[in-house]
């Protein structure tokens, strides 16, 4: 059972208003949850979902997942990383990265015992990886979410931070407004759901638009 809190960032990727729809990216896809869900949205919006998988295990689960789903999909496997798809050419791209899932541990308490320091820092470099790769995949005035499952700043807001500082062409987007009725969701932009308040995993995510220049 996906986690609401999984459900709503993708809602949120999808509610952004954008002028044109022609195809859209989720990065690290697998097993499957949030790339239904976004597969779904898609056809609603009448476009595609390319669905990138690093092992070929957890794309066949992904496969499983979007094989009802009536979308327009295609799934690869590959490092994403080196994004191997087109650049500039995505309208919205889901970057649902590695992370040390400190955010389930009211699901998965054990969890915690299973991290170190040095496993944050490490996951840190291959977000920035993916967060950059993301930014170069996507259209100008495009759109995209980075997603991790932590409440760990080094792997939310840092990240994000970290990468913005080295690019001209990103905005920030108030990700607030494409969480309708949720409380308490602190002062923007991005967003980070919290067991306490949210009843949900401790999801982040932040929106970024591509500029269109």
């Amino acid at each position: 059972m996906q986690d609401e809190g999984s459900q709503l960032v993708t809602l949120a990727l999808a509610a952004v208003e954008l002028e044109t729809e022609n195809a859209w990216l989720d990065m690290c896809a697998g097993p499957g949850g949030k790339a239904a869900l976004l597969a779904g949205l898609a056809r609603e919006h009448r476009t595609s979902l390319l669905a990138n998988e690093l092992h070929q295990h957890r794309a066949d689960l992904v496969e499983q997942a979007l094989r009802n789903s009536g979308a327009d999909f295609d799934i690869v496997v590959g490092d994403a990383t080196q994004g191997h798809w087109p650049r500039d050419h995505f309208d919205r791209v889901l970057v649902d990265a590695p992370c040390t899932g400190l955010g389930a541990l009211r699901r998965r308490p054990e969890a915690r015992w299973r991290r170190s320091a040095e496993d944050v820092a490490g996951l840190t470099v291959l977000q920035k990886k993916l967060l950059n790769t993301a930014l170069d995949s996507v259209r100008p005035g495009g759109v995209v979410a980075y997603v991790t499952c932590s409440p760990h700043l080094a792997e939310t807001a840092f990240v994000v931070m970290d990468v913005l500082k080295g690019r001209s062409d990103i905005e920030a987007i108030d990700a607030r407004p494409y969480f309708p009725g949720v409380p308490d969701l602190g002062d923007g932009p991005s967003v980070q759901l919290w067991p306490h308040l949210h009843g949900t995993d401790a999801m982040f995510v932040s929106l970024l638009r591509r500029d269109r220049s």
